[in-house]
């Protein structure tokens, strides 16, 4: 299978199935010297994991990880790191009903199409699963930024049709104080009672997640083909679910002019030039200018739902499937730490590519 790694000198291949041994990542590129933290490793794993919380699957995961090779005495070689996560509590059984049918909006047609074999037990590799790996690329990527000064917030913004107030530099506390990881505590409260009522309709809902990173250098970015943004909207649009990606003012672009969009260079008491506004959302021309990035990610409604829906088999038969399972019956409260851990796999690998910008980047 093509396309299980991720960037150009940060870069990460994953490995593994949902109901297989487990899931495993195979991190190259990392910088020797840098202090490589299981216990944050393990804290940002947690946040992803299933069971944590009544509003999401009840998959029992403790999505510990082992560390088994590219470090010595808890510091980096500058060799590939190798982090394995083991499946401890599959349920491979569940999945018994649709070992020959296709569940609608799942990857179960395309898979067969593509590979005349599919992995039925919670559809395998396409499963969310495998994001535990990307999770724990992007802690050490977070390890490395923070040398740095950047620091990546994501939360929820928006849940089905409840849209969560504007709130000014939403802090890691506010947002990890409810369940449902929205930086606004009372929307919070109504985003819960809204998917536990869709969960108890056997349904599913989606959601909006909002990331902001701060601290972010100028000059990070690759024109033309890998440009800053293009590379976190690709990033984004890999995780599972997700259906759209906007950056800055985004869409709502289109009902601006030039005069009202354009962003105000001006130069700060500490001789930094900073723009007036940024609309630009800290990226120009495809690189990063200093300022915050932030975008936006929309998750669809989790495609399986607790009710009866029409399909056909592999055969072509017309068939009935129903769900059955632990599943999430909203996405995005697990998802806020993916889309952080892919913010910072992006940063981490254009931040080392930026070293090779100048001649004075390689001679000092």
């Amino acid at each position: 299978m093509a396309g299980s790694t991720f960037g150009k000198i940060w870069q990460f291949t994953s490995f593994g199935e949902s109901h297989g041994a487990g899931i495993g990542v195979v991190i190259e590129g990392c910088p020797a010297g840098l202090v490589i933290d299981k216990i944050f490793i393990e804290s940002e794993l947690a946040r992803r994991r299933p069971g944590q919380s009544a509003i999401v699957t009840q998959r029992k995961e403790p999505d510990t990880c082992e560390i088994l090779s590219g470090t010595m005495d808890g510091i980096s070689t500058g060799t590939p790191l190798a982090i394995w996560i083991a499946n401890q509590n599959q349920k491979s059984k569940d999945y018994s009903h649709i070992a020959d049918k296709y569940r609608p909006s799942h990857a179960d047609y395309t898979y067969t199409a593509k590979y005349g074999i599919r992995d039925y037990r919670g559809g395998g590799r396409s499963s969310a699963r495998e994001t535990a790996a990307r999770v724990a690329a992007g802690a050490i990527a977070k390890l490395l930024l923070k040398h740095l000064g950047v620091d990546i917030t994501a939360y929820v913004s928006q849940v089905g049709h409840i849209i969560a107030p504007d709130v000014d530099n939403p802090t890691s506390e506010v947002i990890e104080s409810n369940i449902v990881r929205c930086a606004h505590p009372q929307a919070a409260a109504e985003m819960e009672e809204y998917i536990k009522q869709i969960r108890k309709e056997g349904n599913t809902v989606g959601g909006l997640i909002r990331c902001v990173i701060k601290g972010t250098p100028v000059g990070l970015g690759e024109p033309v083909y890998d440009r800053l943004h293009a590379d976190l909207g690709k990033a984004m649009l890999s995780i599972n679910a997700v259906k759209g990606f906007d950056y800055g003012s985004g869409f709502d672009t289109v009902t601006m002019k030039g005069s009202e969009h354009n962003d105000a260079y001006y130069t700060d008491d500490h001789g930094k030039v900073k723009t007036s506004t940024n609309y630009s959302g800290g990226i120009q021309g495809g690189i990063s200018n200093g300022m915050d990035i932030f975008f936006r990610v929309a998750f669809k409604p989790v495609a399986t739902i607790m009710q009866d829906q029409s399909s056909v088999d592999e055969t072509g038969n017309a068939v009935t499937v129903t769900g059955k399972g632990r599943h999430d019956p909203c996405v995005v409260p697990r998802a806020v730490p993916i889309v952080e851990a892919m913010a910072a796999n992006v940063l981490a690998d254009h931040l080392l590519r930026s070293k090779t910008n100048k001649l004075s980047d390689i001679i000092k």
